[in-house]
């Protein structure tokens, strides 16, 4: 008696439940920032920019957060714009890790600087 199933479709559901939900480490944060710094090792520093709007004069503000990031693989460049998600603490300062990189930062064509920056010729 003590070894019989008395309903196989709970036990089914029960067992099957943990696998369906996904992610076993629950809900993290994920935000859209642009890279501001990538000169660590491994790290790189992601602004994000936030408008909120004055609980008093009803004015919107720019709230602007820094975070250091955990690039695994240093390919983030200072532009990019990408995403990032909550992670466990890397560092003293670093708990969030690069998700992907939604657009790559426009490289200035160096041909086109290099004169820029010459003096004017002036005739005489």
């Amino acid at each position: 008696m003590a070894n019989e199933i008395v309903n196989p479709q709970i036990t089914d559901a029960v067992t099957q439940a943990p696998q369906a939900s996904g992610d076993q480490r629950g809900s993290r944060r994920v935000i859209v920032g642009t890279v501001t710094s990538s000169n660590m090792d491994k790290t790189a520093t992601v602004t994000v920019i936030r408008r909120v709007r004055d609980r008093r004069f009803h004015k919107f503000l720019t709230r602007r957060m820094k975070y250091h990031v955990h690039d695994e693989h240093n390919t983030a460049k200072v532009g990019d714009v990408v995403e990032i998600v909550e992670s466990r603490p890397m560092s003293k300062t670093k708990r969030w890790r690069l998700l992907s990189t939604l657009s790559r930062a426009v490289e200035a064509d160096q041909h086109t600087h290099a004169g820029a920056h010459t003096e004017p010729q002036i005739e005489k």
